[in-house]
């Protein structure tokens, strides 16, 4: 039977239940989700917007992206919840940490990427995730980031400036309607990282509502991971 790949889909994929342990003490939450049966080629360490304005690891764009990506696209996905956050698979110790202390919920992330062997990781940061990544991205090994609907409220132009150069892959994903940041100052503030990959996304919002656009999201960060399976198909047959 063909179906139609919409919001609540979830592909076949191998699923964890993980935990990781953070360098000042903390236990985090979150879930591994494999391709169900080739090894994956690319790795999407996830993390997700501001806690504090509900933000979790199933916030919806990485909760598809899990989702579907494994089955799509070959891709391993590593969502956790930040110190503090709380999803159904539970509440991550610790209290919100206004994007410094989160340093150490990513190095925890990034640990575990090199325990399990994960290929190519990649930082997909949404939001408030985009604020970590750019703060403290740099400090592991990682091919790339991708920015999606970033603010830039907590990141220093000092700290964008650092990614020129670097040697890491940074891509920003900003909707055209943006609550935060939009196209054209986008340009501006990012013009310290000339080799920045600027996808500016007409219609698209910062919460990326609606099929299409979560489709163009994905579609995006697959570009980068794993481009010859574009495109993403529509449909799956069960």
């Amino acid at each position: 039977m063909t179906i139609e790949i919409r919001g609540a889909t979830e592909l076949p994929a191998r699923r964890e239940n993980i935990e990781l342990h953070t360098s000042d003490g903390l236990t985090l939450v979150g879930e591994l989700a494999l391709p169900e049966t080739a090894e994956p080629v690319a790795t999407i360490v996830a993390l997700h917007p501001l806690p504090t304005a509900g933000g979790f690891m199933d916030s919806h764009i990485l909760r598809k992206a899990a989702a579907r990506l494994p089955a799509l696209a070959d891709i391993a996905v590593l969502r956790f919840n930040f110190r503090g956050a709380t999803s159904p698979r539970g509440t991550s110790e610790g209290q919100f940490g206004h994007g410094i202390d989160e340093q150490h919920d990513l190095a925890a992330a990034m640990d575990f990427v090199a325990e399990r062997g994960l290929p190519n990781p990649w930082l997909v940061g949404w939001s408030f995730g985009t604020e970590v990544t750019l703060k403290w991205g740099l400090q592991h090994p990682i091919v790339g980031a991708i920015l999606l609907s970033p603010p830039l409220h907590r990141t220093s132009p000092e700290e964008v400036a650092a990614w020129a150069g670097s040697g890491k892959r940074l891509v920003a994903v900003i909707p055209e309607l943006d609550d935060y940041l939009r196209p054209d100052e986008a340009r501006e503030r990012f013009a310290s990282v000339p080799e920045l990959e600027f996808v500016a996304v007409d219609g698209g919002k910062h919460l990326w509502v609606g099929e299409e656009q979560t489709y163009r999201v994905l579609t995006e960060i697959v570009a980068r991971l794993n481009p010859g399976v574009l495109p993403l198909p529509r449909t799956w047959d069960e």
